[in-house]
């Protein structure tokens, strides 16, 4: 049932109606309002609306000025927390000004504060989101702060460079293609040593292929050099040669910014861990390769040790110092934020959903896809493992559901082990794969003697 409020805006969250076993809808049973002085902002790239309880919608604008004003007007109305939502990157600068203020700010998923249909407008959007706070319908949205947002920023630049890298990968790849310079389909990487050096070469006007050959690394030579040779009797012109050369301008630039955001994020973290020591007894040892992206960040491994107390996150299946030094500029340190590891793989979105209507079973989105996304990555680098028991378990989901359904399901147990060691400090270890086929045996054969005894049947060895 939905009752309309006399100022006209409908406000059917302020009650609800309980429901008893026999005795069908009895009486409208109104909740309570726990928040007295909440406000709420809808925010845009031109304008910020502000609805505070008992007095009327107030705009102003995106500058800083009018940001400054603003907090100053919510102080003046005795206003002690306010909410609003995460809109793109415009509540960043709003956020920190009012938290400067003394405001308790909640920043909220826009999801949380879908609008009722055809009842759309920023001044009903403000109004709404106020009262959703002032009744604690509202979730808090995880926001970094200090140096740790710092860091996060750097990483997050790295990883659009490292993207705006990779498109010009293939740009070098179409411009040797189009002179028929086949070396994408000889090496691996196009980008690497071997090749790096050999488009060098041609950029430079040299032409011949055994001049161009000497120039690879000598596992390359050992093992394809003939191969190289056939790949580079191409059919140079001079719009293929402009267009190499610019891709490969491109590509090196991206490198000179990755770099640079290197000794941005080591800069961070040492002003991070300034006076925090190593935990006594704590040795990193010898770490796992980095094969992809590696950032040269001097001591990377003591810098994530000392964050976080000697906990090692290589310890479990897949992780390696980078994707670990990417959890925690996106996650932080203290995961006690998420009361339980249900809470955070359901945050991350790799739980299940319950989205089913009637017969139908809906499938949504949710969750947080960039933090998932890490989560993911790794699992799919354990579905080929021949010596990890994930790998067995990852490629028997596969058989049975298919990859996408099998990479979810070993990054929530991923996430699950990674918030217990975190939290409660819980050591994972790795039993390998002949344990986890003995499991999955005994499983089998409980299976196997609890349908013999339905069935009135013996099970006997052979």
């Amino acid at each position: 049932m939905v009752r309309p409020i006399s100022d006209g805006f409908v406000r059917w969250v302020a009650c609800l109606n309980s429901f008893h076993p026999g005795r069908g809808l009895s009486k409208l049973k109104c909740m309570e309002k726990i928040r007295d002085h909440a406000a709420g902002i809808d925010i845009g790239s031109r304008q910020v609306f502000v609805s505070v309880e008992g007095e009327p919608v107030c705009s102003f604008e995106t500058f800083t000025s009018d940001f400054i004003a603003l907090s100053s007007y919510l102080v003046e109305k005795k206003v002690n927390t306010v909410a609003m939502e995460a809109t793109g990157i415009y509540w960043v600068v709003l956020y920190d000004i009012l938290k400067e203020s003394g405001l308790d700010v909640w920043l909220v998923d826009g999801r949380q504060t879908k609008q009722v249909p055809g009842r759309k407008t920023d001044v009903k959007d403000c109004q709404w989101i106020q009262q959703l706070h002032s009744y604690g319908l509202l979730n808090r949205c995880y926001v970094s702060e200090g140096l740790l947002k710092e860091l996060r920023s750097y990483q997050r630049l790295r990883e659009d460079h490292l993207r705006s890298a990779s498109m010009h990968i293939q740009h070098m790849q179409k411009a040797l293609i189009s002179m028929n310079i086949r070396l994408p389909e000889v090496l691996s990487q196009v980008h690497g040593q071997s090749g790096t050096a050999m488009i060098k070469a041609i950029l430079a006007g040299e032409r011949d292929k055994e001049t161009l050959l000497s120039l690879c690394h000598k596992s390359v030579k050992e093992k394809k050099s003939q191969q190289i040779l056939k790949a580079l009797e191409g059919y140079y012109t001079e719009s293929g040669l402009f267009a190499l050369g610019q891709a490969y301008e491109a590509y090196l630039f991206y490198q000179d910014q990755i770099e640079a955001c290197d000794k941005k994020i080591e800069q961070t973290l040492e002003k991070i861990n300034r006076d925090i020591d190593l935990p006594p007894g704590i040795d990193p040892g010898k770490r796992k390769p980095i094969r992809h992206h590696k950032p040269q960040v001097t001591d990377l491994d003591k810098h994530l040790l000392k964050v976080f107390g000697g906990r090692d996150a290589t310890r479990l299946p897949g992780f390696t110092d980078y994707n670990w030094l990417q959890l925690y500029t996106e996650l932080g340190s203290d995961l006690s934020n998420w009361p339980s590891e249900k809470h955070f793989t359901s945050w991350l979105g790799l739980s299940p959903g319950q989205n089913n209507s009637g017969k139908r079973k809906k499938s949504k989105r949710k969750g947080k896809p960039l933090v998932g996304q890490i989560f993911k990555e790794i699992a799919h680098g354990l579905l080929n493992s021949k010596y990890i028991g994930w790998g067995a378990f990852a490629r028997r989901i596969r058989g049975r559901k298919g990859a996408p359904i099998a990479i979810k399901a070993t990054a929530r147990k991923l996430a699950v082990q990674y918030w217990r060691l975190m939290v409660k400090g819980a050591d994972f270890v790795e039993k390998g794969i002949e344990n986890y086929e003995k499991q999955i045996l005994l499983q089998k054969q409980r299976q196997l003697n609890r349908l013999a005894l339905e069935l009135n049947l013996v099970v006997t060895s052979p």
